[in-house]
Formats: structure tokens, sequence, C-alpha cells
């Protein structure tokens, strides 16, 4: 049985929400890339991005740094895709996504970002051993 690493107690602030530094709506993703909602959904089926239920009232929301001006940053779906195989649930994925690490060294969001998804997919892959 995996232990769970964030969103532990019921009404707590996850961790995905402490490190996630801004968030956005399907709606407002749609708005910005040009393309419709359902097209938007599509991609969160798709698990090109991903999110979840949160905030006051509580909203679906995605955060910022997963889409572009064009859509998904396209290094970001397979990473989902190891993370989701390796048991991580939505907030979860996003924390591990935004949490700082020195040895790859900075967040691994930042270096998805940056086209360089070699090291961060080796890495979310050996966390479902």
């Amino acid at each position: 049985m995996r232990v769970r690493r964030v969103g532990q107690y019921a009404g707590s602030v996850s961790d995905a929400e402490n490190l996630v530094e801004e968030w956005t709506t399907l709606p407002d993703i749609a708005e910005a890339t040009g393309v419709g909602i359902s097209k938007v959904r599509r991609w969160v089926e798709d698990r090109a991005i991903l999110g979840y239920k949160h905030g006051t009232p509580a909203v679906f929301r995605v955060p910022v740094l997963f889409v572009d001006a064009d859509g998904p940053v396209p290094a970001l779906r397979g990473t989902l895709i190891l993370l989701e195989d390796a048991g991580f649930d939505a907030e979860e994925a996003i924390a591990w996504l935004f949490t700082p690490d020195d040895t790859l060294p900075g967040r691994p969001i930042d270096l998805l970002r940056a086209g360089n998804k070699g090291e961060v997919r080796r890495r979310a892959q050996a966390l479902a051993f």
C-alpha cells in the first residue's frame, strides 16, 4: 500500500496548492489558446494537462505552467501518464512536478517547459518501482 504524500488531512491546503504559484481554469485556457472549451476538456481527458477542484468555491483549476499560447506543454503528457502509472493522483503529480530538486537542478515542470524531458521522465518512471 502506498503512503499518501499530499492532501493527507481533509480541509488542509495540499502541497500542490502551496507549490504552484498561479492557477487557471478551463474556460480561461480556452480563451488564452483560442480553442473551444470542449477541446480543453479533451486535453484533460487525454492527460495532456492535469488539475483538480480546489479553492473557495471549489473549481477545477490547472497550473498555468501546464499550457502556453499554443496549448499544453508538449513534453507534459508523457510525464503525466508515467506519474499516473506510478499511482500518483492529480494533487500528488502536480506537487511532484513543482517540487524543486537540486539534482535536476530545479523543478521538473521547468525542465519540461524547456524541452528537457529525458531525465524528468526517467525519474517519474522510477517512482513506479
